[in-house]
């Protein structure tokens, strides 16, 4: 699968990045062997292969994951008692995404 310069620079506008001509052709390039290398993984016969996850197993004494317990909330006025910024019961945080 071949990408073209304007889809990676579609791709890099949907990531916010801000790339160089040199830099979409090398993005061009690696992005393009990624994909390639999945159209081959793709291939693979996985019909007669088990699914695989730490999930499926009882984890026992090794398990890394306390269960849940149920505590106390935070009121509101606890909540943002830390905060920098808050306002109308709500954090407020610096606009990230300029468009």
């Amino acid at each position: 699968m071949k990408l073209t310069e304007p889809e990676v620079r579609a791709i890099a506008d949907l990531a916010n990045l801000h790339l160089s001509d040199q830099e979409i052709a090398r993005m061009a390039k690696d992005l393009d062997e990624i994909l390639t290398h999945i159209d081959k993984l793709n291939e693979l016969d996985t019909s007669d292969v088990e699914p695989m996850a730490q999930v499926l197993f009882d984890a026992g004494e090794t398990a890394t994951l306390r269960p849940d317990v149920v505590g106390a909330t935070l009121d509101n006025a606890t909540a943002l008692a830390n905060a920098s910024q808050s306002g109308a019961g709500q954090f407020k945080v610096p606009k990230v995404i300029e468009r």
